[in-house]
């Protein structure tokens, strides 16, 4: 089952083409256990390289931890990432007849609640084409409300106008208005697939501090002569803990 989130289109349509397109950011979390890194190299080749070796002696002559010893090294596996990406999408898509979606909202700089006020008192009086406000409510990550009346027939008016002058203070504001869509996703496909320039790096000994040992992994598939290359980034996450890694689209 897929955990609910709420979704706003924040996307420009251009031209007719595009009215049936939605374009989807993909943002995995991937689970990373404790003695474990994600390496992300610049280059593909290098981390294909790195995966080849598939184990790795890593030296650690790092910090005052193993001043005593003359040399310590740790064996380290390496291997591919492999994470799932959408491939279909289906959508079934709603539009309520009492909701109205309110943007170009002014900045005012007072709370939301106030501003929240402001708007359910002006939508609320019929003179203004409104009715009585059931719910008022910021949508989710956006300057947009969505207003919920009491009656049916009083918000398909207000969208057909598509704006709308709305007396906020002592200032006035056009606003727009539009539809308020609802969606359930109805159909999801995965594909296999993997990350090109990440590494995984496990069974990583719990003998140096996190950054120390985030550090001697830095410097060691740093070095071309171990047939690393320019590392990009690097998250370590100890033995005994646990972590997540937010992997988004690669605009390389």
């Amino acid at each position: 089952a897929l955990p609910e989130k709420k979704m706003v289109f924040k996307g420009l349509v251009t031209n007719k083409e595009d009215v049936n397109k939605l374009m989807l950011t993909p943002l995995i979390h991937y689970p990373l256990l404790g003695g474990s890194a994600l390496i992300t190299f610049e280059k593909a080749e290098v981390a294909q390289r790195i995966i080849e070796a598939k184990e790795h002696m890593v030296e650690l002559s790092y910090g005052e931890e193993l001043e005593e010893l003359d040399r310590c090294r740790v064996r380290v596996q390496a291997a591919p990432v492999d994470i799932l990406l959408p491939s279909a999408l289906e959508i079934g898509l709603t539009r309520s007849s009492r909701s109205i979606l309110v943007s170009d909202l002014p900045s005012l700089g007072i709370p939301e609640e106030a501003l929240l006020d402001k708007l359910e008192l002006f939508f609320s009086k019929t003179k203004n084409g409104g009715g009585e406000v059931e719910r008022r409510e910021f949508v989710d990550d956006s300057s947009q409300v969505v207003l919920t009346f009491v009656e049916d027939g009083v918000a398909e008016p207000l969208i057909a106008k598509g704006h709308i002058q709305v007396l906020i203070g002592k200032g006035r504001y056009e606003l727009k208005i539009s539809p308020c869509m609802s969606g359930d996703i109805t159909n999801l496909q995965f594909q296999p697939s993997c990350c090109p320039r990440t590494v995984l790096l496990s069974g990583i000994p719990d003998v140096l501090g996190e950054e120390p040992m985030r550090d001697a992994l830095e410097i060691h598939f740093q070095k071309a002569s171990r047939g690393g290359g320019e590392v990009d980034a690097l998250a370590y996450v100890p033995a005994g803990r646990h972590g997540v890694a937010v992997f988004a689209e690669d605009a390389g």
